[in-house]
């Protein structure tokens, strides 16, 4: 294998995100695996693994890693920061013309640096090969609760960003038992649905059946997950097609008003497209049967799937309150009658740890092998947004979006 030096990065962005995509323990682990690869850190007092932690191990720690052949770092780097002619790993946020990263997708053009976003890391059938998905369901399910609580005054759980890591908050789970027999609601079976279940089977919460969650009432607090087909319908009244449904999301419409009579909590991981139906209506939550009183609105699409969400929150200040009478926003707990929304929108930042262990494994096992190839390689090749100053053939729809 030829020899790399791959430089972790210190994170720019403010907020600061204290993840990293190697820790000091994955950063010996690849150094073996891939004979030939040396892993530079840059000094950072923001990262949850502190350069000491680095330099326990016997890694290089140091103020400058430009000479590095790669640079990785989690989120997007601050344009001032840009280096030229460098190859960078990070998630740009770019490929859906978000308006915000205009002006880095520009510079890395202007500066000649290769691009290589991790969210468009994929495997042949198109999936996913790294994501902390999983960790922005485990603490929105958390904070759904945390949230709850506060609105019922029934228990005070230790917020997940002040717990070291998910152990410490796996301490506070007990006092969910004080919950009554409330019915929550999960949609989605992905990375992010399948994180908010974990929290709620560890919690001891019960998981029953669609048809039991509709029709049957029950003595304990109960959960359901809901796929896609659970609370969409084809307008056509034609059979569900799942594939279908992310093809043609404008030809479906959203038939979750059945769970809104009995759901208290709803925590939304499932996957939303522009075109795709709302789970419901502004109009919906002031009719009588609407039940629903607190949202943790995981994937966090302002003005999206849920239409209450018309801001994303803090790690400090997680929820606020829509208030269904006059469609504004107030501040969290204003009023019993009030729909609370929890909308942080970068939720794996509050157990960094964890979050940067598993995000490591990901890059070893998936990434690595195919970063350390000589010559071209079809993943990295898929995920290569820029090179050479021109976007690439797959990312040429961003010509207008740069422009």
């Amino acid at each position: 294998m030829r020899p790399i030096t791959i430089g972790l990065i210190r994170e720019g962005k403010t907020p600061p995100d204290k993840r990293v995509p190697l820790t000091p323990k994955k950063c010996t682990e690849a150094e073996a695996r891939f004979p030939g690869l040396k892993i530079v850190a840059q000094e950072s007092p923001i990262r949850c693994f502190s350069d000491q932690e680095y330099r326990n191990l016997g890694l290089e720690v140091r103020p400058d890693v430009s000479d590095c052949d790669i640079l990785m770092g989690v989120k997007e780097v601050p344009v001032a920061q840009l280096i030229p002619n460098k190859t960078y790993l990070f998630f740009s946020h770019t490929v859906k013309k978000q308006p915000a990263n205009r002006e880095l997708l520009r510079q890395v053009l202007a500066k000649n640096i290769t691009l290589i976003d991790y969210e468009m890391l994929t495997n042949e059938q198109g999936e996913r090969i790294v994501a902390f998905g999983r960790w922005a369901g485990i603490v929105g399910a958390y904070n759904g609760l945390l949230t709850y609580g506060r609105k019922h005054g029934l228990y005070e759980l230790k917020p997940a960003y002040e717990c070291v890591d998910m152990e410490d908050m796996q301490e506070e789970f007990f006092k969910v038992k004080r919950l009554p027999p409330i019915k929550i609601a999960v949609t989605g079976t992905g990375r992010v649905g399948q994180g908010a279940v974990e929290v709620l089977d560890m919690m001891g919460i019960r998981r029953v059946s669609v048809y039991d969650y509709l029709y049957h009432d029950f003595t304990e607090p109960v959960y359901c997950q809901l796929r896609s087909s659970d609370y969409n319908r084809r307008r056509d009244g034609r059979v569900w097609d799942t594939p279908d449904f992310h093809r043609n999301p404008h030809e479906y419409e959203s038939t979750f008003q059945n769970f809104l009579p009995v759901t208290n909590l709803l925590i939304a991981c499932a996957y939303w497209h522009p075109q795709g139906p709302r789970l419901f209506s502004e109009h919906d939550t002031r009719r009588s049967h609407f039940r629903l009183d607190t949202i943790a609105d995981v994937t966090c699409d302002v003005d999206g799937s849920i239409p209450t969400t018309k801001r994303s929150s803090t790690i400090q200040e997680p929820a606020f309150d829509y208030n269904p009478t006059s469609s504004e926003l107030e501040p969290a707990y204003a009023r019993p009658d009030n729909i609370t929304i929890m909308a942080v929108d970068n939720l794996p930042c509050e157990l960094p740890r964890n979050a940067s262990r598993d995000f490591g494994r990901q890059l070893i096992d998936n990434v690595l092998p195919h970063l350390m190839h000589e010559g071209g390689d079809a993943v990295i090749e898929r995920a290569t947004i820029a090179r050479n100053g021109q976007l690439t053939e797959r990312y040429q729809y961003l010509q207008d979006y740069v422009a």
